[in-house]
């Protein structure tokens, strides 16, 4: 049956939330520059990356920093902002699609470089771009049913290789005009790493209540955006139209149990221009509340909404309403509710 899930939080708060950026930045004109013999000879003119997706930049990690390095360095800080101690910790949930290897988890490495005790619960969970928030959801969950006190999210994500490679076969390959619109999302990609920590809100009366949402499958959607380390393949098209179906129609189910029309952000997953003004069309947002960061950032996966979340914190005010959503390859999406 067609619908929504929907999920209610009694006593859960996000105590604080913090983001690692690399410091080497990579334009979109100096990548403009490496492709320029094949746009000529395809036809296609300069600074797409500008003009429709609206990236101007992204970041990279440089000589020494790696994704979970950073992921580590952002758990850190997100801990010593919230004032909780590494051995408080009961669970970590990484949600990075970056991995250097299938097994051992990502979350092993992270859980021994913040020191958190052998009672934590560590493990990865992987849903595209949407694995943040499914992480915040499920330690709301295990926060709310008194199994743990205290919870990290984290996520760590590394844009090098794939960018590396995509551009080596645009540039070297006898590719034609389909061929490269397929691969332009892995343009836009970039690197950086965020953490989040969770505990009770009746703890911590000043943090911000975790009040719940919903998620929504499409998943027929599944081979509309495929990707590893090789490259990203898209149809962006079917990509766009599945997508704000699928927005749509959890918009619209969710009225019955939450007002959203009216929230103080919304801190959509970063995309593109194209993304970002038609799902602020679809579910008419005001745009002055949609805070972006993908023209720096380029589309981080899911990093990308407590990176823009992490940005935006410092202009939030007590009482604020906020938003998370986005829509994630596979196709799902999710849209979650904070009091701030």
């Amino acid at each position: 049956m067609d619908g929504n899930a929907t999920t209610r939080h009694r006593n859960v708060a996000l105590l604080a939330v913090a983001a690692i950026t690399p410091t080497l930045v990579t334009t979109s004109e100096a990548i403009d520059r490496k492709l320029e013999p094949v746009l000529r000879r395809l036809k296609l003119p300069t600074g797409l990356l500008q003009r429709v997706a609206g990236v101007v930049e992204r970041r990279n990690w440089g000589g020494e920093q790696t994704f979970d390095d950073a992921a580590i360095t952002a758990g850190r800080n997100a801990l010593a902002e919230a004032g909780i101690r590494p051995d408080q910790v009961g669970l970590l949930i990484n949600t990075s699609v970056t991995r250097k290897h299938l097994e051992p988890s990502v979350a092993v490495r992270i859980h021994h470089g913040l020191g958190l005790p052998t009672s934590a619960l560590n493990f990865d969970i992987a849903n595209a771009c949407l694995g943040f928030v499914n992480g915040m959801s499920l330690a709301s969950q295990l926060v709310d049913a008194g199994q743990v006190d205290y919870a990290v999210i984290i996520d760590g994500e590394d844009a090098d290789e794939i960018q590396q490679n995509t551009l080596r076969r645009l540039t070297e390959g006898d590719i034609n005009r389909d061929d490269f619109m397929s691969e332009f999302a892995s343009l836009t990609l970039g690197s950086g790493a965020a953490a989040a920590v969770i505990g009770r809100a009746d703890a911590h009366p000043s943090g911000h209540r975790i009040l719940g949402g919903v998620t929504r499958a499409a998943t027929q959607f599944n081979n509309l955006c495929v990707g590893s380390v090789d490259g990203m393949f898209t149809d962006a098209k079917a990509l766009l139209k599945g997508g704000m179906e699928l927005v749509v129609s959890a918009w619209r189910e969710a009225k019955r149990d939450w007002n959203w029309s009216n929230m103080d952000r919304y801190i959509l997953h970063q995309v593109s221009d194209v993304h970002t003004n038609a799902i602020v069309k679809a579910a008419k947002l005001d745009r002055s509340r949609v805070p972006v960061t993908y023209p720096k950032f380029g589309n981080v996966g899911p990093a990308s909404i407590p990176i823009t979340l992490a940005e935006e914190a410092p202009k939030l005010r007590s009482g604020d309403r906020v938003l998370l959503m986005g829509v994630g390859s596979g196709l799902n999406t999710a849209m979650m509710e904070l009091a701030w």
